[in-house]
């Protein structure tokens, strides 16, 4: 496929990538909503369903190093390929699960698929857009990730109301198939013109600290914080990470070069991109529980209120005028204080206050739209060309574990002020006052069942305290991250980009043959 083919096809391409990323979003949270018809047609436990949740973000952001890696030596079109017919592959298997260990198995092969989609979708937008307007096709690329998160509680209610639990799953069959259909046909094959020597020690030792670190955080809420299970795993994680680092300052093929690091735009734009995604996925993390328990909304009424985050799909294809006006560092400050408001605001909503929970939800999500471009681009504007897979895979590994992180202290610090705001749980039998002291859903259950609604009003109220806990402690994260953006990134507006060689004819051609190396049918 000829360069001058490819500037005329990208924005089709853009539009093939997007519903890519429409995919992984929904498969995130679309299972939420399943949880207790699966939990009661499979007869999982509750550890069992907490892992059928987990598996896909554990094996995802596990993964995205390796699979930005293998991009960048075997091509990032065979990857989305590959990895889209996994996806879809393990959809259809995860819909027809005879038992929670297989469904927990699927949903690990579906995150595996979208650990090969999402570095490979950034990668080859920075290949077939010139500079000058990768800016604006990352805004595209953020609203469509976006937009499938609040969408797959949504679509999940819908079909929960309407179909038995393995529907939320087959979604993906048409969605699949379109892209897959669209990838073939449209998207160029593409490898670095050098070829890559695979690190495979530096490889193993990132996937394992990587997988250790997630199962660790996504542990810790259950097991708690000083528990051996979750110690072992975020320490072990630790050092195996560390010695990645040390591995990858000395060997002479590294997979993750840490000059990249040196880059105070790129470092500056990941450690954002990490704090960014703790507040949105730890925010929708709480809330999911406020409307469905707090508030006893069925999981469609559920979704729907989810969408009020759907303003970043109208901040996100504007940030790049905004990057225009003031630059990238003002706008992924401006972004993040945004987020902070939001959140602060949302802390002093009390429990049935629900418009001061949208309102500040719709806050969050614009100033997450706003941000989240500027600090993609300052990622990928900043990496070689040849290394565009594993940029694309810090990109993801920021999101995918600052969203993880967000999840384990948000809920960590929702349950810990939900359980010191409780009344005397004396009067209670031993096994009552566990199930008051757990959770809000197991208190409402419990008082149901004793008649005792006085007890059930101050759990709601308990419940409130940890949402204002929560709260504030993804405001606090914003502005901290609003503080390093400010103290790493560099000041003014960010630099123009040079032309892009794959306009056809107005580039000279030694530019035009650096540019499009690699480039084929």
């Amino acid at each position: 496929m000829d360069a001058a083919t490819v500037h005329k096809r990208r924005w089709a391409i853009l539009a093939v990538l997007s519903l890519c990323l429409v995919i992984s979003g929904l498969d995130a949270l679309v299972i939420a909503m399943a949880v207790p018809k699966i939990q009661e047609d499979l007869g999982a436990t509750v550890g069992e369903m907490q892992w059928s949740v987990d598996a896909y973000t554990l094996t995802f952001g596990g993964l995205l190093l390796l699979a930005g890696t293998l991009g960048d030596r075997f091509g990032h079109k065979i990857m989305l390929l590959g990895g889209l017919v996994l996806i879809l592959g393990f959809s259809v298997a995860a819909a027809f699960a005879s038992g929670p260990g297989t469904l927990i198995t699927f949903r690990a092969g579906m995150g595996l698929g979208s650990a090969m989609v999402m570095p490979a979708t950034l990668a080859i937008i920075k290949q077939v857009f010139p500079p000058e307007e990768q800016a604006k096709a990352i805004g595209v690329w953020s609203g469509a990730a976006g937009i499938g998160i609040p969408l797959g509680p949504v679509i999940g209610g819908l079909l929960l109301n309407h179909y038995w639990w393995g529907s939320i799953f087959l979604i993906n069959v048409p969605v699949v198939g379109l892209a897959l259909i669209g990838g073939f046909v449209l998207i160029p094959s593409w490898r670095a013109p050098k070829a890559i020597t695979l690190d495979l020690i530096g490889a193993f030792l990132a996937v394992g600290g990587l997988v250790l670190l997630v199962y660790g955080l996504i542990e810790a809420p259950a097991d708690g914080w000083g528990s051996g299970t979750t110690l072992a795993s975020l320490i072990g994680g630790a050092v195996l990470l560390c010695g990645f680092i040390a591995w990858e300052a000395r060997t002479a093929h590294p997979m993750l070069p840490l000059s990249l690091f040196a880059n105070r735009r790129f470092s500056g734009s990941a450690a954002a991109l990490f704090c960014q995604a703790f507040a949105l996925f730890g925010s929708l993390f709480v809330l999911t529980q406020y409307f469905q328990i707090a508030r006893a909304h069925d999981p469609l009424a559920s979704g729907v209120r989810m969408l009020a985050i759907i303003t970043l799909v109208i901040s996100s294809p504007l940030a790049p005028n905004v990057v225009k006006m003031i630059g990238d560092k003002a706008t992924i400050i401006l972004g993040m204080l945004l987020i902070g408001a939001g959140a602060f605001a949302l802390a002093t909503a009390d429990v049935d206050a629900e418009t001061t929970v949208l309102i500040s939800l719709g806050v969050m999500g614009f100033g997450i739209g706003l941000s989240i471009p500027p600090s993609v681009d300052g990622i990928l504007a900043n990496a070689p060309e040849n290394q565009a897979g594993t940029a694309s895979a810090v990109n993801d590994t920021a999101l995918q574990v600052g969203g993880a992180v967000g999840v384990a202290i948000l809920g960590t610090a929702m349950t810990s002020a939900y359980q010191g705001a409780l009344p005397s749980l004396d009067a209670l039998s031993p096994a009552d006052r566990s199930n008051v002291h757990d959770s809000l859903g197991s208190a409402l259950a419990t008082t149901a069942r004793i008649g005792d609604t006085g007890l059930a009003a101050k759990a709601v109220d308990a419940f409130g305290s940890g949402l204002h806990a929560a709260a504030i402690t993804s405001g606090i994260v914003a502005l901290v991250g609003a503080a390093v953006t400010a103290f790493l990134m560099p000041r003014g507006l960010k630099q123009p980009a040079k032309p892009h060689a794959v306009q056809a004819g107005q580039a000279e051609q030694t530019e035009q043959t650096e540019q499009t190396a690699g480039l084929a049918d």
